[in-house]
C-alpha cells in the first residue's frame, strides 16, 4: 500500500513538472517571435519594411509571420538600405579587406611610346655600278661582299677591246691635221660609246689606245651584292656592284594598330642601342607602310636614323622612344578599373562614407595610369584595391533592388503592372501557384532561378503538368509577388 501511494505521488509530480515546462516554452517562443517580428524599444533606428528574406521581392507594412516560410518577417532598417547602384562597408570591414584609395587627378601627359626595331639598309641610299660594254674582268680590288669601300675606290679593272677602235681613229684624226669638227665628232662617237673621259685623255696624252679602266665606288658605303668574278666576261647592264649607303639607316618597327594611328610622317623619334643603351641617335618617321599583319594586328613603320658615324649596321636592335604632343588629362590609377569586356567600371567613394560603381568611358593607357574620358571628375575618390568584392556586393544588391516589388499598397498606389515573360520548365502545380525554373528575365534584369508564381484562380491553366517547357507572362503582384498572366507549353522541338 505503501509502495503504491509513493508512485501515485510520483506520477503527479512529473505530470506538474511537464505542465509547467509546457506553459514556459510558451512564454519564452512568444517573447522570441516578438524580439524578431518587431525591432527592441531601445532601437532607434527607422524600419522600412518588412520581408522575407527568402523572398526578398515581397514587402509588408507591418510584422508578423512570413506567408510563404514558417518564420517572422525581418525589419530592414534605414541605414540598411542603399540604391541600387552604391553599397556600404564597415570601416572594419573596409580594414580588413586592405582598401586602398586613389584620387582622380588631371595631369600632362604625351602619346609617346617605346617600340623595338630593326636597323636595315636604307634602300634609298643604293648604288648600282655596271658596265656598258662588253669585256673581261681582268682585276678585282673588292673580293668579298659587305666590305665597307670609300668614294672614289677601285673595284675593279676591266678590259674592254671594243673601245680600241674608236680612240684609234681619233688619234689618226688628230695626227692628219683634219679640222677641229672632225675631231669633236670623233669625240661625241666615243662619248656616246661611253667610253669614260679621263680614257680619251689619256689616251690622247700618251698617243696610244686605251682599252683597260678602272670602274671606281661612286659612293661610300659597303658592297651588299658583289655580282662578279676576277676573270669572268661582262656584258653591257651587268650589275657588277651593289653599294649599300650607311650615312643613314631606317629601323623598322612593328607598331600596335591603336597606336599607328596616332603616328605622323615627320615625327621625331629617338632610338638607342638595344645593347648599350649610352648610345643614341635622332631620326624622324618616314614611312607607315600600307599592309597590316593579320595575325599581330600591327602595321610596320619605318624611322629614318642618322648613322653619320657608321655606327649602326643591319640586324642591330634599337629601342625607339617616339615623342608625341603633350596635353593635360584626367587619369586614374589602371589598377582601379575593372574591365568586363563591355564596359569599364570604378568604385567611387562617396563623401558619406558609402562606395558607388560608375561606368566610366577610358582612353589610351599612361604607363600605370589610364585616361578618362567620361564618367569621373578631377578629385573623385576611388577604391584601388578591394574593389572587386564591393562591386560583387554592390551587383548583388541591384540585382536584389530589381526583384524588390514596389511600396506597401496600404501607404502608395503603385501605378499599372507591367508585363514580363520569360521561358522555363514547370517544377511543379499547386492550387494556387506555379513553380518554374526560368531563364533570365531582361526587363527585370534577373538572372535564372526557380521561383514560384501565383495563379489568379484554382481553375487557371488546368492543362499545364510538371515537366512542361513553358513560355509565360506574369505581373507584379498576387499573394507571393508575382502573378502568371499566360501561360503557353512549348512542343518539344521548337526552338524557344
Amino acid at each position: 500500500m505503501k509502495r503504491t501511494h509513493a508512485i501515485v505521488i510520483a506520477l503527479l509530480a512529473a505530470l506538474l513538472l511537464a505542465t509547467g515546462a509546457f506553459y514556459l516554452g510558451r512564454r519564452t517562443g512568444s517573447s522570441m517571435e516578438a524580439s524578431m517580428a518587431a525591432p527592441s524599444a531601445t532601437d532607434a533606428r527607422q524600419v522600412l519594411y518588412w520581408h522575407d528574406p527568402m523572398v526578398p521581392g515581397q514587402r509588408f507594412d507591418k510584422p508578423g509571420k512570413s506567408p510563404f516560410m514558417d518564420m517572422q518577417l525581418v525589419p530592414v532598417y534605414a541605414e540598411g538600405a542603399t540604391q541600387n547602384t552604391g553599397v556600404a562597408v564597415s570601416p572594419t570591414v573596409q580594414q580588413n579587406l586592405g582598401i586602398r584609395y586613389a584620387t582622380v587627378r588631371r595631369a600632362e601627359t604625351s602619346t609617346s611610346f617605346d617600340a623595338v626595331g630593326t636597323v636595315q639598309f636604307d634602300e634609298r641610299l643604293n648604288v648600282a655600278v655596271q658596265t656598258r660594254v662588253a669585256g673581261y674582268v681582268e682585276q678585282l680590288s673588292v673580293r668579298a661582299p659587305m666590305e665597307r669601300v670609300r668614294k672614289g675606290q677601285a673595284l675593279a679593272t676591266v678590259f674592254a677591246p671594243e673601245w680600241l677602235g674608236p680612240q684609234n681613229e681619233l688619234l689618226a684624226l688628230q695626227r692628219a691635221g683634219v679640222s677641229a669638227d672632225l675631231v669633236a665628232a670623233a669625240r661625241e662617237r666615243m662619248r656616246a660609246l661611253s667610253i669614260p673621259a679621263d680614257l680619251i685623255r689619256r689616251s690622247e696624252a700618251t698617243g696610244t689606245a686605251q682599252a683597260r679602266y678602272v670602274l671606281t665606288a661612286p659612293s661610300a658605303g659597303v658592297v651588299a651584292e658583289l655580282g662578279v668574278r676576277e676573270g669572268v666576261a661582262v656584258s653591257p647592264g651587268t650589275t657588277l656592284f651593289r653599294i649599300a649607303g650607311l650615312d643613314k639607316v631606317w629601323a623598322v618597327v612593328q607598331i600596335p594598330e591603336a597606336q599607328a594611328l596616332r603616328l605622323v610622317r615627320g615625327q621625331k623619334v629617338t632610338a638607342a642601342l638595344q645593347a648599350d643603351a649610352t648610345q643614341s641617335f635622332e631620326g624622324t618617321l618616314d614611312e607607315i607602310l600600307p599592309e597590316i599583319d593579320a595575325a599581330t594586328r600591327t602595321l610596320k613603320a619605318r624611322f629614318e636614323v642618322d648613322n653619320r658615324q657608321g655606327t649602326l649596321v643591319p640586324g642591330m636592335l634599337l629601342r625607339l622612344q617616339v615623342a608625341g604632343p603633350r596635353s593635360t588629362r584626367l587619369l586614374v590609377p589602371s589598377e582601379a578599373v575593372i574591365r568586363t569586356g563591355q564596359r569599364a567600371v570604378v568604385i567611387v567613394r562617396q563623401p558619406e562614407g558609402g562606395f558607388e560603381p560608375r561606368e566610366v568611358s577610358l582612353g589610351a593607357d599612361q604607363g600605370e595610369d589610364t585616361e578618362v574620358l567620361s564618367g569621373l571628375a578631377e578629385g573623385d575618390q576611388v577604391v584601388a584595391s578591394g574593389q572587386f568584392l564591393i562591386d560583387s556586393e554592390a551587383r548583388l544588391r541591384a540585382v536584389l533592388g530589381n526583384m524588390a516589388a514596389p511600396a506597401p499598397a496600404s501607404t502608395a498606389s503603385a501605378p499599372a503592372a507591367a508585363i514580363h515573360q520569360a521561358e522555363g520548365r514547370v517544377e511543379s502545380v499547386a492550387p494556387d501557384a506555379i513553380t518554374v525554373s526560368h531563364g533570365p528575365v531582361a526587363t527585370l534584369q534577373w538572372p535564372p532561378m526557380t521561383m514560384g508564381f501565383a495563379k489568379a484562380s484554382p481553375d487557371a491553366f488546368l492543362d499545364i503538368r510538371p515537366g512542361d517547357t513553358v513560355r509565360f507572362a506574369f505581373k507584379e503582384g498576387g499573394p507571393i509577388g508575382y502573378e502568371l498572366v499566360s501561360v503557353q507549353r512549348v512542343p518539344a522541338g521548337a526552338k524557344p
